[in-house]
């Protein structure tokens, strides 16, 4: 089955590649050679991925996911939620991201956030939605070089390192993402039985 990945970013890209099996060819917006970004103009991270899914599968008429992650912190009213890719400006830079809520958090104890991942397909004209979330803490400073975004500063609950300093697939197993896509790849793979 060929699918195509709704992201210009080729970390997520990776990513997913790891989780999802042979069976499924995914192809990304760089293989459609599409290169515009697709706003992001929804109020919550259903909504932009529903909305980045819709706009490939209607263009290319190709079955098509995107998702949206955010993080939420407690402390900060669910902040930056939605917005976390643009949470410090529309450049992205996730240690810019990463500097604005650590600047935010100074002195606060209660650390507790989450990261939620919203996966939208669209499939022969029907869409279906996957959610994944993974519960834990804010770090005081950044720790570990994998990953990417607000990883070096998210230590999952039950774990005493961040995601980045978790090898991949320990990552993969446990992450908001990787969730959200097991529930992708058991929908599709019933489709197949």
């Amino acid at each position: 089955m060929k699918l195509v990945f709704a992201t210009h970013n080729q970390h997520k890209l990776r990513e997913l590649q790891q989780i999802i099996k042979n069976d499924i060819h995914l192809i990304s917006l760089d293989d459609l050679n599409y290169s515009t970004e697709i706003e992001e103009t929804g109020n919550t991270l259903v909504e932009n991925a529903l909305l980045k899914a819709r706009f490939i599968y209607e263009r290319y008429s190709i079955s098509t996911f995107a998702d949206d992650t955010g993080l939420e912190i407690d402390a900060l009213k669910g902040a930056p939620g939605v917005y976390s890719a643009r949470f410090a400006g529309e450049d992205k830079s996730a240690v810019n991201n990463m500097n604005k809520v650590l600047d935010l958090m100074k002195g606060l104890t209660n650390r507790k956030a989450r990261f939620k991942t919203v996966i939208a397909l669209f499939l022969n004209g029907k869409e279906f939605l996957f959610e994944g979330a993974v519960e834990g803490n804010i770090l005081e400073t950044p720790l570990g070089t994998n990953g990417f975004g607000y990883d070096p500063i998210f230590q999952p609950m039950g774990y005493s390192i961040s995601f980045a300093q978790m090898d991949s697939e320990t990552k993969n197993k446990i992450s908001h993402r990787g969730k959200a896509v097991e529930k992708l790849v058991s929908f599709l793979n019933q489709l197949s039985i």
